[in-house]
């Protein structure tokens, strides 16, 4: 018989975790994984990478989950190597190859290929992909064979870098707007170069404000203390640094949270991020139109006061380390 499995005790985790995403697992595995490690109840991800990928994976946890879109949006770079010459079914290393060419590229070729590339550009995305048709997956409909017509979608290379890596393989580098296939733009440029690409690899070195130097991997955080674990997280209020700080006194911070608006001597502004004074902590976001504070997204008190709870416990932590 199998040992019976152990139940995990759930607890309120809330913040922001930077995970360097391994190859080979999906973003939904790598975030249950980190789940399980913090004993989280509730998680998600800022927008998925295929297996086949590795890096920046920035997850959320608990109050954080309610400022995820705001990463789903974020410009993303990426490092790419891809094999010319060979098409694959996929785009990718994972798929057959169905065509073989010559390889002649010069490094004028690949001058005028990342001046092509560059700006926005019209994308059609890959048949190998998690976008859905009638409620079903595109690469679904791929697995069994069937070609489905894709709309092309506007998308922006705000930078693009191509090199050669020798006579067959290309190193690229690309800052680019949300929507945006690696996968595609390695083929297309493999089309523009006149021997068609495939991915061979794929790294996501930033998204929004995060890199992967601030990233943790599994293997690290599975040697970790619980303790340890829970200082790898970012507050939830890093997901809005790019915002403009309002701060509120403790009678405008209550009535904000229950989602009043509030008048005083603010700029317009599309988005702001709103803390209060006493005592000092993160309510979520909110935008100013004609000196009033209009509440977006907003934590409620319950998970204020773990935040704090949290912080105060892992304050004390500090101090009494030797």
């Amino acid at each position: 018989m199998n040992a019976p499995r152990t139940r995990v005790q759930r607890r309120p985790v809330h913040g922001v975790l930077l995970l360097d995403k391994p190859l080979g697992l999906s973003s939904n595995q790598a975030l249950q994984k980190a789940k399980w490690l913090l004993r989280a109840e509730k998680a998600g991800h800022t927008g998925t990478l295929d297996p086949l990928a590795t890096g920046v994976l920035p997850l959320c946890f608990g109050a954080a989950t309610k400022f995820s879109q705001l990463h789903l949006d974020a410009d993303k770079t990426y490092e790419a190597t891809a094999r010319l010459g060979l098409k694959t079914s996929t785009g990718d290393a994972e798929g057959e190859v169905v065509a073989e060419r010559a390889v002649k590229v010069t490094p004028d070729d690949l001058a005028r290929a990342e001046a092509r590339f560059t700006g926005p550009i019209r994308q059609v995305p890959p048949m190998h992909s998690a976008l859905k048709k009638d409620g079903k997956a595109l690469y679904e409909y791929a697995r069994e064979g069937i070609e489905v017509e894709r709309a092309a979608r506007d998308v922006v290379i705000h930078r693009l870098s191509v090199r050669a890596i020798d006579a067959e393989n290309i190193r690229i580098v690309a800052m680019v707007s949300k929507g945006t296939y690696i996968r595609t733009l390695g083929e297309d440029i493999g089309e523009a170069l006149g021997c068609g690409a495939h991915l061979t690899s794929l790294r996501r070195v930033a998204t929004g404000g995060f890199d992967e130097t601030q990233c943790v991997s599994l293997e690290a955080l599975e040697v970790m203390s619980e303790d340890e674990r829970l200082s790898q997280l970012l507050p939830a209020e890093s997901l809005v640094a790019g915002h403009a700080r309002v701060m509120l006194g403790t009678e405008d911070a209550a009535r904000f949270l229950s989602g009043l608006r509030r008048r005083g001597h603010w700029a317009d502004a599309d988005a702001v991020a709103v803390f209060g004074q006493e005592p000092p902590a993160f309510l979520g976001t909110a935008h100013v139109m004609a000196n009033e504070l209009i509440p977006g997204r907003l934590l409620n008190p319950i998970e204020i006061q773990q935040i704090l709870l949290n912080a105060s416990l892992n304050a004390s932590s500090c101090e009494t380390t030797p």
